[in-house]
């Protein structure tokens, strides 16, 4: 079969050309977000005063999906078939570029990861990219991505095939500084039960089977496995359920565990091993094993050098200095699961958080604060100018939609 072909429209090499093409569309693109400050940092805030936790998202999805169709953004709910995912498109140029949009909190102590500006800024960079849609030949793409702090919005909503047509993805990430580059780790989460037998512990407990025992032997286990895993493997879990009295031998226990490496390749090693030492617990007890995934497994992040380098030349020119991390290693994202099949980016986008780490009370007390919102402008304008370099630039047009075109080829002949 014929792969599909890249030729450019006559209308779309006209407005492409020229010496104000990329100057003129840049400064529409900042005007644009600058014309919408109001109206993102509000969403910024708005998203923080009702943080919602993984797939509950029902307020901050709506919210994201009212601004973009009261701007003219053709919004479909449920993309994926996830019931707080979106998509909002502007434009039919052949080259499709999306920002993706989390919203997710974490519970209790609500968005300490920063996601009010993560998805504020996307929006922003959307809206910036959507004045020159037209005349670049650009289709904008707003993904909504639910629950990157549980099971994986983006992973799913990739196999969905939700970013099938998609040239490039690119989100900026809240922290407490400037940085480009980075990687970060892979990761898989189980679900861990245990089914045993209930018996009298002081008169008959020898007629029970005893599944805290077995959860028991299975966390010596990896505790005794950490010396043999490689650097950078990591394994962390905690029980949910360890039974209920103390004079009766405990017949259900449930636990949560998360699996990190460097790679998928050493993360699907860590679990071959990991899963051992839970086989190992209901072989020594007698208790019956139930391990089922929690989620998507998160790839580590590849981030695209062309897009890195152009995000980090507009991040400077707006007074920021970003801290170069190539090959330094962050926590997880699903992002990663993205970046192995198109290319994307992923930096992060700085603002004072009086020293507070990801994942504390401390740091979402800072997530609205004046250093907040200039972060939510600043990343969705540098993020419409990667954009504007990615129409602009023949060449590297040209990569991303072949790109587009080898991946359709292989979904076909699959």
């Amino acid at each position: 079969m014929t792969a599909p072909h890249t030729t450019t429209s006559p209308r779309t090499a006209r407005a492409r050309s020229g010496r104000t093409t990329r100057e003129g569309a840049a400064a529409a693109v900042s005007g644009a977000v600058r014309a919408r400050a109001d109206r993102l940092v509000a969403l910024s805030h708005s998203l923080h005063a009702e943080p919602e936790t993984a797939l509950q998202e029902h307020r901050s999805a709506a919210k994201i999906a009212d601004l973009l169709a009261d701007e003219g953004f053709t919004v479909a709910a449920g993309a994926g078939g996830l019931p707080t995912a979106l998509t909002a498109t502007r434009g039919s140029g052949d080259l499709v570029v999306a920002l993706c949009a989390e919203y997710d909190a974490l519970p209790g102590i609500g968005h300490a990861c920063g996601h009010n500006v993560n998805g504020a800024a996307a929006v922003g960079a959307a809206l910036g990219l959507a004045a020159v849609a037209d005349d670049l030949g650009l289709t904008v793409t707003l993904v909504g991505t639910p629950a990157e702090e549980d099971i994986g919005g983006k992973a799913l909503l990739l196999e969905a095939g939700v970013f099938d047509d998609v040239a490039a993805a690119m989100m900026v990430h809240a922290a407490a500084e400037d940085s480009v580059g980075a990687t970060s780790l892979a990761i898989g989460s189980w679900n861990v039960t245990y089914r045993g037998r209930p018996a009298h512990a002081a008169l008959a407990p020898w007629e029970g089977i005893n599944a805290l025992d077995a959860m028991s032997l299975a966390h010596t286990a990896i505790g005794l496995l950490r010396q043999q895993l490689p650097p950078g493997t990591l394994v962390h879990g905690v029980v949910t359920d360890g039974g209920r009295a103390a004079n009766v031998i405990p017949d259900l226990t449930r636990a949560r565990y998360e699996l990190r490496a460097p790679t998928v390749e050493q993360l699907a090693h860590a679990h071959r091993r990991v899963r051992a030492c839970f086989e190992a617990g209901a072989l020594a007890s007698g208790a019956e094993l139930e391990l089922t995934r929690h989620g998507a497994d998160f790839a580590d992040l590849r981030q695209d050098p062309y897009l890195t380098e152009r995000y980090r030349r507009a991040v400077l020119a707006l007074g920021r200095t970003p801290q170069e991390r190539h090959g330094e290693v962050m926590a997880s994202t699903d992002m990663g699961n993205v970046s192995h099949v198109l290319p994307a980016i992923h930096p992060t986008i700085g603002y004072d958080t009086g020293g507070a780490k990801h994942h504390t009370a401390e740091f979402t007390r800072h997530g609205t604060t004046p250093s907040a919102d200039r972060a939510v402008l600043d990343g969705a304008t540098a993020l419409a100018h990667v954009g504007v370099d990615l129409a602009t630039d023949e060449e590297q047009r040209q990569r991303l939609l072949r790109g587009v075109a080898r991946r359709r080829a292989s979904h076909d002949t699959a």
